[in-house]
């Protein structure tokens, strides 16, 4: 693809931050790897589009300001976040984009030509980063690779991550405050359930990108969103199916099991599903037509019977909390989903407005998430 250049206010940060001198330091990635390079950085390339919701927090100014080149998911896979950002960034529609690493996609020479400090990676990547001798074609190019993690483990890693970026960009205090943030705001889900040690714990499925297309049923296993109904007080149905942390449940599996409540994960793939049946909430989401798709799955073979259709336990939340730092928002929804009475006086909403106010360059808007009932 053509590159372009970045223009406007990208460009006068861009400049005013290459004023700060950079300085030789060494640090541990999520990988465990050691890596030597200057920091603060000037110029970063984005291993995943998405990573934004990082830069989003530690580069609120203008979270473009560093980014010289990013992976093409962003639009695809998040579009109404993309266009949040594009409405108050319009320059990032000129930051020169590349394909996936798993998709051995990726190319080198267009890396090399965007003279990069750092490429910031998702640790999911890792393995086919390895498999195609990446890691050290780049190093023999001087561009080195720093692993972070949002997805795989994200109570064990995000903190950790936002440390790493935020030595990174020279932003040290304000990664500080954000996981001061994270830290009491998932103490106000997990020090309720720590000290109601004989609560009953609902059963829980979550159906991963519901509707995204015809099987079923994608879910978790002792991970990720299957970690996040633990934390918030459940008892999530993929860990005896699932060895991992991704997985598939039979249909059957699903009515054998007969879960209290379902919880199916959404966003806005038109981009990959045309028309499909996904359950488009996200920011500024239509939560009628939602709504109506939600119901819409709860009619699939998978869920016939099912208690928690029956009785109208059955939600649908955000994707991409799946894969940014704003996990503790998911864990606080699924608590006053599971346990209302527990946590009558936790409002996520409240949580992620503040969330917008304090840490984002972009307004709030509603629509991360519906429900049946």
């Amino acid at each position: 693809m053509t590159l372009r250049p970045l223009f406007g206010a990208a460009a006068l940060s861009l400049f005013a931050a290459s004023l700060v001198q950079a300085d030789p330091i060494t640090l541990t990635d999520i990988a465990g790897r050691e890596v030597t390079l200057d920091a603060p950085v000037d110029r970063v390339i984005l291993g995943e589009g998405r990573q934004i919701f990082f830069a989003a927090v530690l580069d609120g100014d203008n979270p473009f300001a560093r980014v010289v080149g990013w992976r093409d998911d962003f639009l695809q896979a998040s579009p109404e976040s993309y266009a949040l950002y594009a409405e108050k960034f319009p320059e990032l529609a000129d930051i020169p984009t590349f394909g996936g690493f798993k998709e051995g996609t990726f190319d080198i020479e267009q890396a090399v030509s965007l003279d990069p400090d750092v490429m910031i990676m998702n640790l999911e990547s890792k393995a086919a980063t390895d498999e195609a001798g990446y890691e050290e074609k780049l190093a023999k190019v001087g561009i080195p690779i720093v692993y972070v993690d949002f997805r795989e483990k994200p109570f064990e890693h995000t903190a950790r991550s936002m440390e790493i970026i935020g030595t990174l960009f020279g932003e040290e205090e304000r990664a500080a405050e954000f996981n001061a943030f994270y830290k009491a705001q998932i103490a106000r889900v997990t020090d309720v359930i720590a000290a109601h040690p004989d609560l009953e714990k609902p059963l829980v499925f979550v159906e991963r990108a519901g509707g995204y297309s015809e099987d079923c049923c994608m879910s978790f296993g002792n991970g990720n969103f299957g970690r996040f109904v633990e934390l918030a007080g459940g008892t999530n149905m993929g860990n005896d199916f699932i060895p991992g942390t991704f997985g598939t449940v039979s249909a059957e599996q699903v009515i054998a099991s007969n879960p209290d409540q379902i919880v199916v994960t959404g966003g806005n793939w038109e981009a990959y599903v045309p028309g499909g049946k996904w359950i488009g909430v996200g920011p500024g989401s239509d939560t009628a037509v939602a709504t109506d798709k939600l119901a819409a799955l709860m009619e699939r073979p998978a869920f016939t019977g099912v208690k928690a259709v029956e009785e109208g336990k059955v939600h649908a939340i955000w994707h991409q909390f799946y894969n940014s730092p704003y996990s503790f928002v998911a864990v606080q929804r699924l608590a006053t989903w599971l346990h209302p009475e527990l946590f009558a006086d936790l409002d996520p909403e409240a949580t992620l407005k503040e969330l917008h106010e304090r840490f984002l360059p972009v307004d709030y808007q509603p629509g991360y998430w519906v429900s049946l009932d």
